[in-house]
């Protein structure tokens, strides 16, 4: 399922053989032993033990059988190889009509030399077969120390195993670019922004994969300059793809971004599948996972996410800018996913919302030992729109909030911005939301100018570790329960049963039992 697990037969299925050939031995032992009692008393005599020819088939099978066990045994290879044999490393596959070795371009893989030029003339010799099918870069095992470097139409970058990808530490290497224009500031500091290291601008055919190689953005450095307040600019994400269309990111491994880890912005036919992305729990800010921003048609699926903020954060712009840019994130399909927040959430969908989000579906995640699972999060001066999101099939284990909308995130880029520009949020369904180990289920913090509007709760059991009251919060939010779900909602919501028979009204949709206490 994910992009650390290997291309190997299971083990199981591996031992497949083995297994029916035990059970075929048994069988005839078995046989063997029911007519000839006196094996059982260990009477051993040769000539009568080998008179019988199913018991000769029988120790013939044993022998081959524990040979084949002990072969296994000691020469297996992670549990998985039958029998020893040399284990090449896996072919490079070939996806263009041209294919190129970094090392072509002169790099050294050694971690020390700096390699930026050669995957600059790399791109730049690709970037002239594009009329031809384009062409791919592959960067073999090693570690190939690089600066930020811009990718190229009709272009695949494929990462070996052991392929690593390291970025300088150093910010003066890393160039200024403009800020993104529905941000308008740098979203840390105003003004201009890094780049990032591996970055993509109105392209068309792009594939970033491999046999789980590595892009390492080596970002202790970034935080700890961060956390000092040592930075004038907004530091950058690892992996940036702008106003392109038609990218492919999967099978390989990110990790340890400056600041967001892979960011599509206003791209349109994202697929991302098959990754892991990897950042400390703590002390590693803003290191988002995947940060759909103003993408339209997109998928995530099957991968392993545990990063120090959001797992995957949907934006689309920031208060007035995104506003004025006007490009929502809609069509986005989340699905198989493990993922771990310790400080944020599993999948959140803002702060950053202004050009509106919509149509999203989150189905089949496991979010695991996580301060919040799946968070809505905006404000008073965002504007537009979330609507239309459904999440199915969610599994919760030891998480402190469950499910929260929250409508005060009060972070703003500066005091440019309409406060009476309210969000609406609405057509919010939660579908087989199951879990344990969860403090507060249910946190919905609507108000008076942005209630939470038509939200279904649809087969919910959720064990809790807080035995209190109010455990399933709400505020100014209106919606239904269809059938029982544990625990006991919240009596802003119209209950319904399974037939869709309404069952009991809604006290008030105002109603406020919202406790930050817990």
């Amino acid at each position: 399922m994910f992009a650390r697990t290997t291309n190997h037969p299971s083990l199981t299925h591996r031992l497949l053989p083995l297994i029916h050939f035990y059970r075929f031995t048994h069988s005839i032992m078995v046989e063997t032993l029911a007519s000839s009692p006196s094996l059982w008393r260990f009477n051993f005599n040769p000539r009568r033990l080998f008179s019988s020819y199913k018991t000769l088939f029988a120790l013939l099978w044993i022998f081959l059988l524990s040979t084949s066990l002990f072969v296994w045994q000691r020469n297996s290879l992670d549990g998985l190889s039958i029998f020893r044999r040399p284990f090449p490393a896996r072919p490079l596959p070939r996806f263009r009509p041209v294919a190129f070795n970094l090392t072509d371009f002169g790099a050294v893989g050694d971690g020390v030399t700096v390699n930026t030029l050669a995957f600059e003339k790399a791109v730049f010799a690709i970037s002239k077969l594009g009329k031809n099918g384009g062409g791919q870069l592959n960067v073999p095992a090693g570690k190939w120390l690089t600066a930020p470097f811009n990718l190229t139409s009709h272009m695949t970058l494929f990462l070996a195993e052991d392929a690593v990808i390291l970025g300088i530490d150093d910010e003066k290497y890393w160039p200024l670019m403009p800020p993104l224009p529905s941000y308008g500031y740098g979203r840390e500091h105003p003004g201009p922004r890094y780049g990032s290291l591996i970055h993509g601008q109105n392209l068309r055919d792009v594939v970033i994969t491999g046999n789980n190689g590595t892009i390492d953005g080596q970002g202790q450095r970034w935080w700890k300059r961060y956390r000092q307040k040592l930075l004038n600019h907004t530091r950058g994400p690892l992996v940036q793809i702008m106003y392109s269309s038609d990218i492919l990111i999967s099978d390989i491994t990110l990790r340890n971004p400056p600041f967001w880890t892979l960011h599509p912005y206003d791209c349109k036919n994202v697929t991302i599948r098959n990754m892991t992305i990897l950042a400390p729990l703590y002390e590693a800010p803003n290191t988002d996972g995947i940060d759909p921003d103003s993408c339209e048609d997109m998928l995530i699926e099957d991968s392993y996410i545990s990063v120090g903020d959001d797992a995957i954060a949907i934006k689309s712009g920031w208060d007035q800018y995104g506003v004025a840019y006007g490009r929502p994130s809609k069509n986005i399909l989340i699905r198989n996913l493990v993922v771990r927040s310790m400080v944020s959430a599993g999948i959140s969908i803002g702060s950053e919302m202004s050009g509106g989000v919509s149509n999203v579906t989150v189905e089949n995640v496991l979010i695991w030992n996580s301060r919040r699972a799946v968070r809505i999060k905006t404000a008073a001066g965002r504007g537009a729109y979330i609507r239309d999101i459904t999440y199915k099939n969610i599994t919760l284990e030891n998480v402190r909030v469950g499910i929260i909308i929250k409508t005060d995130y009060n972070e703003h880029p500066d005091a440019g911005f309409d406060p009476k520009a309210f969000p609406v949020i609405r057509d919010i369904s939660y579908i087989s939301i199951h879990g344990e180990g969860v403090r507060v289920p249910v946190r919905i913090h609507g108000s008076a100018d942005i209630p939470v509007r038509n939200v279904t709760f649809r087969d919910m059991s959720v064990g809790i570790t807080y035995k209190k009251k109010h455990i399933f919060q709400c505020a100014y939010v209106s919606g239904k329960v269809i059938g029982s779900i544990f625990p006991q909602p919240c009596e802003n919501l119209d209950l319904y049963d399974e037939q869709g028979k309404l069952v009991k009204k809604s006290v008030s949709e105002n109603a406020s039992d919202i406790d930050y206490d817990i």
